[in-house]
This record gives C-alpha cells, sequence and structure tokens, in this order.
C-alpha cells in the first residue's frame, strides 16, 4: 500500500509528480552550475596563489644577503645548494634554482641537473625583467617565476628561479566538493518530502476517497450525526428543512419526516422559528422551547463558495443551568473557607484573631459580623462556663466602613439573656438561626432598645455559632444580613460552622499564647531587679526592652559589696520562653549568693560554670527525671563581671562568652576593654581571666547583652561601631547615655531582649579615708587606738568612737595574735563606717560560742553584735576583715 501511494506521488501524470519532476531538475542544475563556479574559483585562486608564492620566494632568495657574494666565490654551487634546498623545503615549492648570468644553473632539487642550462624563459631576467609563465612541468603545468640578481652595481650577475606545480595549490576543490554534494543531497530529500506533503495536502483537499470509502464514511457521519447530545439543524437557502438529527427532532418535537418543510410549518416557537430563518449568525442565544431553555448556535454555509442556507445547533441549558449554579455557589464557599484558612490566625493576638475572622465574612457570606468573647479570654484565662460569664465585644465589621453600624462597639462587656439565640448557641453547642428578627422576641429581650436600633437600620437575618477549640468554649461569632439579602438558609448554616470552626482555634491558640506570654512576662519581671540598691561607687542607670514576641533570657544586676566596692552583672541565657525566663532567675539568685562570698570575678564565673554544668546534667537526657528530662536544658549562657572599688578606682572584670564593656573616658573617647573572652557558662575545661583597668573619676562603664548590636539586617561589627558612636559624646549623664544609645542602636522589630547599663564611676577622696601600718606587736594597739580615735573627731564622728575603738581592737588583737606579716588597718567613711583590719593569713576566723572555762573566744561574738555586718575577703596576698559601723 505504501509502495503503491510512493509510486503515485512520482507519476508525472499527478501535481505532486509534476512538481517533484520540475524540483529536481532545478536542484540538478543549481549542483552542477554551482559546482562549475567552484572548479573556476578554486582554478582561478589556485593560479593566483602559486604565481604569487613563486614570485615572493624568488625574489626573497634573490635580495637576501650573501647571494651576490656566493656567486662570486670559489665554488658558488656549495654555498648555496643547502640554501636553496632548505628555501624550497620551507616554502613548499617545486625547485628553487639559482643560475649564473650566463643561464646555467647552480643549484637544483636533482644534483644530476646542475650545471646544466636553465630551461624556461631566463633571458628576460638575465636582462634585468623579471618573469612569471605557466607551463607544463614534469608534475603537470606549474608556475615558473625567474627574478634577477643585481650587484651593487646594479648589474645582473645571475638569476633565481622558483616553481611550484598548481595542482598542490588547487587541493581546495578536494575539501569543498562532499560539501556540495551533501548539499545536492540534502536538497534532493527535502525535494522528496515536500512532494510527499503536498500529495498528502491534495489527497485531504481532494478527499481522494474511492466509492467504498466514500460510501464507509458517509455511514459513520450519519451515525455520528443521529447521536450526538446535541441537535443539529440544517436549513436550505429556500428556508426549507434540509436534515434534523435525533436531538433536534425530539428538543423541538417536530413532527415525523419533516426534510423538505418550510421551517415555518414545523410547529415551533415563533422566536425559535425567526432565529432557524433569519438567515442570521447567532451564538449561544438562549430561547424558551416549551418547558426548555435552548442554547442556539446558527451559522451560514454559503461562504467560501458553499451552497445557501444555515446550520443550527441546538443545547438543552436547563439542567446545565441549575448545575452550575450549585457548581458556581460551591466555588465561592470553598473560595471563602480557603481565604478563611490563610487570613485568619496571622497573628497571635486575640483581638486580631477575631477582626480577620469578621473581615473575611463580610460581603461574601453576610454584611455584618460581631464577634464576641468571654471576658477571661482576652486575658489569656480559660472560662468555666461562658454561660455564666460576662462577654465582651472584640470585633465588629461590616459593608458600611466605619462606625455605621447599630451593633454594641468594641470594647463593650455585656450578659446575655437566657432568652436569646447566642445563650441558646452556647449552652446547647449548636448553631442559631433567626430568619426575621422582627419576630426574635427572645433576641429582642437581651437590649431592647438596642436590638430595636438593629432593625431600624435594616438587619433582617441572623446565624450565631459558638467557638469552641478542644472542648473549650469561647464565645459566639454572629453573622447578620441586611433586609436587600436573602435571609441564612440551612445550606449556609455549615459554611458558618466551618468559619467559626477554623477561627475558634486560632483564637484558642492565641489566648493560649497570651496565657503563656502574661505568665512568662510576669516571670520575668519578678526575677529582675525592681530598683538600684543605695551605693555611693556608680551612679548607674538601666534600660530593659524584652523582644516583641517572645520572653527571653537577658538580666542584670547592681550589687554593693564590702568596703563602699560595687558588682556590675549582665548576663544572657539562650532562647525565649518560660525556661529561658526561669534559668534567667535561677543564675542571678546564684550570682547574688556567690557574690556574699566576696570573689573575685573569675571564681564567681567559674562557680556559675560548674552550677550550669549540674543543671545541664540533672536535666539533661538520662537525668535524674527520667528520659526526656532534657528537652529543655540550658543551650548556652553569657556572663560579664565587673567590681569597682572607688577608693582604688580600679575596676576588675572577667567575662564569659559575653560583648567586651565599653568605657567613655570623661573627654568622650571610647573604648570596647579587651578582656579575655572565655567561653560560654555551662562548656566547662577552661578557666576564666580577670582583667583589671583603673578609671578616672567621671568615667562610664557601659555594659550590654548582644540584643543591643546584633540584628538580622546588620553585623556585630557594624553594631560595635555604632555603639561607639553613640557613646562618644561627652558631659551626659548615665540616664542620658543609655536613652541616646537606644535611639540610636535599637532595631524596628528587635527579635532579642536588651539589656543595658550605664555606670558613671564615682571616687572616695582621700579626706575619707585613713589607713595605718600595724608592727606585730601588741603594745602597739594603744597607739592604733589613739589614731583611729582622733581621726573620727575629725570627721565628726564621736558618737560611733567607742564602738569603732573597740571592734577596732578585737580585730587587730586577732591579727597579731593569728596573723603573719606586715598588718594594715583602713578606715572608711560612707554610708557606713568601714573598718578594715588585712594581713598576710589565709585563714579566716569564724564566729563561735565560748565556754564558760574560756579565756578568749568573745572578741568575734562582740564584733558581730555591735556591727551592721561583717566578713572577711580574701586578696592575692592574704585577706581582710571587715567591719560595717551605723553612723548616728
Amino acid at each position: 500500500m505504501a509502495g503503491r501511494r510512493f509510486r503515485s506521488w512520482l507519476s508525472v501524470r499527478s501535481v505532486a509528480g509534476q512538481v517533484f519532476v520540475l524540483q529536481l531538475v532545478i536542484v540538478l542544475l543549481l549542483g552542477a552550475a554551482a559546482t562549475t563556479a567552484l572548479v573556476l574559483q578554486v582554478r582561478h585562486d589556485a593560479t593566483d596563489e602559486a604565481r604569487g608564492r613563486s614570485v615572493a620566494v624568488a625574489e626573497a632568495f634573490a635580495n637576501s644577503p650573501g647571494i651576490v657574494q656566493a656567486l662570486h666565490s670559489r665554488n658558488p654551487t656549495k654555498v648555496l645548494q643547502p640554501k636553496a634546498e632548505a628555501v624550497r623545503k620551507k616554502s613548499g615549492l617545486d625547485f628553487v634554482v639559482v643560475t649564473t648570468d650566463k643561464g646555467i644553473r647552480l643549484t637544483h632539487p636533482k644534483l644530476n641537473r646542475i650545471g646544466k642550462h636553465y630551461v624556461g624563459n631566463i633571458e628576460p631576467a638575465l636582462r634585468g625583467h623579471p618573469t612569471v609563465d605557466t607551463g607544463p612541468g614534469t608534475l603537470g603545468e606549474a608556475m615558473d617565476a625567474v627574478v634577477p640578481i643585481f650587484d651593487s652595481h646594479h648589474k645582473v650577475v645571475g638569476a633565481v628561479g622558483a616553481g611550484i606545480t598548481i595542482k598542490k595549490v588547487s587541493g581546495l576543490a578536494n575539501r569543498q566538493l562532499p560539501l556540495l554534494v551533501g548539499a545536492v543531497s540534502a536538497s534532493l530529500v527535502l525535494a522528496t518530502g515536500g512532494t510527499a506533503l503536498v500529495s498528502r495536502r491534495l489527497r485531504r483537499q481532494t478527499r481522494g476517497l474511492d466509492p467504498v470509502e466514500m460510501t464507509r464514511m458517509y455511514e459513520h457521519h450519519d451515525a455520528v450525526l443521529h447521536s450526538v447530545r446535541e441537535g443539529v439543524l440544517i436549513v436550505g437557502g429556500d428556508g426549507r428543512l434540509v436534515l434534523a438529527n435525533d436531538e433536534a427532532s425530539r428538543l423541538l418535537d417536530l413532527p415525523p419526516r419533516p426534510e423538505g418543510r418550510l421551517v415555518d410549518d414545523l410547529g415551533l416557537e415563533p422566536h425559535v422559528a425567526d432565529v432557524l430563518a433569519s438567515g442570521r449568525d447567532v451564538t449561544d442565544e438562549v430561547l424558551v422551547a416549551g418547558d426548555r431553555l435552548l442554547a442556539i448556535n446558527n451559522r451560514l454555509t454559503d461562504r467560501d463558495g458553499g451552497p445557501p442556507g444555515s446550520v443550527a445547533t441546538l443545547r438543552d441549558s436547563t439542567e446545565l443551568r441549575a448545575l452550575s449554579g450549585r457548581a458556581d455557589v460551591a466555588q465561592k464557599r470553598l473560595k471563602l473557607l480557603y481565604d478563611a484558612s490563610v487570613e485568619i490566625g496571622t497573628t497571635l493576638d486575640v483581638a486580631r484573631t477575631a477582626q480577620e475572622l469578621a473581615q473575611v465574612a463580610v460581603d461574601r457570606f453576610a454584611d455584618f459580623v460581631t464577634v464576641d468573647l468571654a471576658e477571661p479570654v482576652a486575658r489569656g484565662d480559660e472560662p468555666l462556663a461562658v454561660g455564666g460569664v460576662e462577654m465582651r465585644r472584640e470585633a465588629v465589621h461590616g459593608i458600611r466602613p466605619g462606625q455605621d453600624h447599630p451593633f454594641y462597639p468594641v470594647g463593650r462587656v455585656f450578659s446575655l439573656v437566657p432568652t436569646s439565640p447566642q445563650a441558646f448557641g452556647l449552652s446547647g453547642g449548636e448553631p442559631v438561626v433567626e430568619d426575621d428578627l422582627t419576630e426574635a422576641t427572645g433576641w429582642q429581650a437581651q437590649d431592647p432598645e438596642q436590638t430595636a436600633k438593629v432593625i431600624e437600620y435594616g438587619v433582617r437575618s441572623l446565624v450565631t455559632v459558638p467557638l469552641r477549640a478542644r472542648g473549650v468554649l469561647l464565645g459566639v461569632v454572629n453573622f447578620w444580613r441586611m433586609k436587600q439579602r436573602e435571609p441564612f438558609e440551612e445550606e449556609e448554616v455549615s459554611l458558618a460552622e466551618e468559619l467559626a470552626a477554623h477561627a475558634a482555634v486560632c483564637i484558642d491558640n492565641a489566648r493560649r499564647y497570651t496565657r503563656e506570654h502574661t505568665m512568662a512576662v510576669t516571670l520575668q519581671h519578678s526575677l529582675l531587679p525592681r530598683a538600684l540598691p543605695e551605693q555611693n561607687a556608680l551612679d548607674v542607670a538601666f534600660r530593659y526592652l524584652p523582644a516583641e514576641s517572645g520572653v527571653g533570657g537577658d538580666w542584670f544586676d547592681v550589687i554593693p559589696l564590702p568596703g563602699a566596692r560595687v558588682a556590675l552583672v549582665v548576663g544572657d541565657v539562650v532562647g525565649h520562653g518560660l525556661h529561658a525566663a526561669a534559668t534567667m532567675g535561677r543564675l542571678r539568685t546564684a550570682v547574688h549568693n556567690f557574690s556574699t562570698l566576696d570573689l573575685p570575678p573569675d571564681e564567681i564565673l567559674s562557680h556559675l560554670d560548674d552550677l550550669i554544668a549540674r543543671i545541664d546534667q540533672d536535666e539533661g537526657p538520662g537525668g535524674p527525671e527520667g528520659e526526656g528530662a532534657g528537652s529543655e536544658g540550658i543551650t548556652g549562657a553569657t556572663c560579664l563581671y565587673a567590681i569597682y572599688d572607688p577608693v582604688t578606682r580600679r575596676c576588675t572584670m572577667a567575662r564569659a562568652g559575653h560583648p567586651p564593656p565599653a568605657l567613655v573616658r570623661p573627654d568622650g573617647s571610647v573604648e570596647f576593654l579587651d578582656l579575655p573572652a572565655g567561653p560560654p557558662l555551662g562548656l566547662g575545661g577552661l578557666p576564666f581571666e580577670t582583667a583589671e583597668v583603673e578609671l578616672a573619676e567621671g568615667s562610664h562603664i557601659v555594659l550590654y547583652t548582644d540584643g543591643l548590636i546584633e540584628d538580622r539586617r546588620r553585623e556585630i561589627d557594624t553594631g560595635l561601631e555604632m555603639l561607639r558612636d553613640a557613646l562618644s559624646h561627652p558631659g551626659r549623664t548615665p540616664d542620658e547615655i543609655c536613652t541616646e544609645v537606644l535611639e540610636a542602636l535599637l532595631p524596628s522589630n528587635p527579635s532579642d531582649d536588651i539589656a543595658l547599663i550605664a555606670a558613671c564611676t564615682q571616687v572616695v577622696g582621700g579626706d575619707r579615708v585613713a589607713s595605718w601600718d600595724v608592727p606585730s606587736d601588741p603594745a602597739a594597739v594603744a597607739g592604733v587606738r589613739a589614731e583611729v580615735m582622733r581621726m573620727l573627731g575629725e570627721w565628726g564622728l564621736d558618737e560611733a568612737a567607742f564602738t569603732a575603738e573597740l571592734v577596732l581592737s578585737e580585730l587587730i588583737t586577732n591579727a597579731i595574735r593569728h596573723a603573719t606579716g606586715p598588718i594594715r588597718v583602713q578606715l572608711l567613711r560612707d554610708k557606713a563606717l568601714i573598718c578594715e583590719v588585712s594581713d598576710t593569713s589565709s585563714t579566716s576566723p569564724h564566729l563561735r560560742y565560748a565556754a564558760t572555762t574560756d579565756e578568749g573566744g568573745r572578741g568575734l561574738f562582740l564584733v558581730a553584735q555591735f556591727a551592721e555586718r561583717w566578713g572577711t575577703r580574701y586578696t592575692s596576698d592574704g585577706k581582710v576583715i571587715w567591719a560595717e559601723l551605723a553612723i548616728p
């Protein structure tokens, strides 16, 4: 079959065959012309190339240095033969021959021809004129160039002949000819394919079928025409019906054998008959035919030379319209539910979530929406019985913007009467529908004056749905429609329940978050210092800003120490939430406890490191609390501890993975102190190091957490430079420093807590400090007591002299008796009178009750009774025993 069709394509009696023969002749002629042109062009190019190469080599060799001297030498051939052969090989020529002025060869590729007369036209060259000739050679047609050799007097002393066979240059044709043959072959293939396509197109247009195939086609056409579910009518140009399929007969209720009758005689509806006989185009025009809605399309058949008349198609759209209407409603409801799932619950704010529920339902489902929640829900609490608590209006939204509505405003607190549909819905947990509010006496009893305003405003119907999540009733949502709109149907109640169910989960999530956030904030505020303690060493101001979402573990503290010293502490627990806040409280309490031991900063950090390691061990996996107990272990904590002594003006600091403190000198210069960083708390294994710096009076120490300098949009180095710029302004108070630093560095949406302390150093002057060195001799105690009494008199503290004398006598006597090395006594007048006795011993005295038979042991008991506080602190070279006495 395929072979027969292919032979029919090639038949010259067919149009396809004629086209193919024409294309074949054209391709062959073009191929022959291209081949001829290629051969001629290559021959011309080869001749030019051979001429140019021969002349260039001959002239270059004839004018090369030393050739004249070689001709006059005793044996020219010996000198010139190697050079000529080298040039010939490099240039690719067939020969390079040097002759004498008589035409005798001095060089030649074949040695047996040296000494013989040059074969060729050499006479013009010997007369001083170069020549180029083409002639037969031993290998074929060759190009021969002869150039004279001139001496310094422009006399011809010889000639150089160079030549090449033209066939050696014309090899380009052999490389291009396959390409040409390929192009011709491709053209023939394309011609054959084009002929096949033309033949197929002609068969399709001329319907090249035999009678059997035509009969079969029309039988199939008739079967399809009468089985489709769409009516088909063909009307001739004279208005008579030519054809009507079975579906058209059914839809129009046509009489039997209607073909050949006028359209007007078929008993059709007048408007239907007018469309069929009008002779105009109609597209999807819906007409009534009996109890059916018919969509009619009518097209003329005399276009493009066809027969006069028209073809009409009929489609029953009665059921389709009903189905499409229901599908459209379902699609809109699905779209509303999808939008609700996206737009409700974007935040963890109860009021905002209620407002989002009202906004998403207005206009597409209801004209107004109000959301009422139990009063405890807004605070994050769980209502025990919604029907017995007060309700709060959380959201109102309607088709009319602004406050133009007749409902309770947002924030109004009210109680539900038992007869209201909202109360019924809450008690039964089911939605309640009120089709006509003018007849809803139970709803009107809620607030007769307010409900009258609602009815007068034009509100017609109501659906109230309880908001229930996780078995907890949170409130109700009310959907209202105006009288211009159809009242709510039972089918729409399920949609209202879907909206309320999704919103209730979001509101409950927000409620639970509000409760947990409130608990965390309350815990955090209870663990942070509420006021700064009284002390005279530093003028301190602070700021604490929690993150916008969640509660973090940043903390700070100001701790007065003995000897008028003050400790500044700032730390950060990684993470947010209750666990971070609780951990922060534990660390702050531990710092207070360790500070009472009056330890140096590095030792305090070491104790904190051990404490956190033990906490992690206890709360980690496999800890004492069982499997999974460590799900919220401490993931990291940093801390910076600094002790400032106003007497020596020295500040001792150590840090554990915390940002370095900033020192602002009185002239406004800013320096980030280079403290050894140390590992974060809890890692263990590495010691902490202290650094000590002497501070001028009026200097500012600024401690902070990483939330101040780090942000998603900037690097930590950028934050440090911004902090340096904000601090480099002298003459400001600590409170002004805190304010301006936050204005310069506070992120727009802080994601981490920020703790900031600014402390201005004060100095205890020499007029409030007195010290004496005491020899290790009990007889020296009386002299020291006398000096102390004199100094107290100068300070105007005569009333405290007796107590101070008693306390110092006991402390000095104990140092002389039990300690070694030099002893020093120091008095410090601050808020209290501070008495200090230092020695080089590391043993600390302990308070105890003396027995009746003991001769000593009652001295420290007296010190504890007369002093406000007393204790021991260790130094690098010993210890200091101190006691604070109240100043009257």
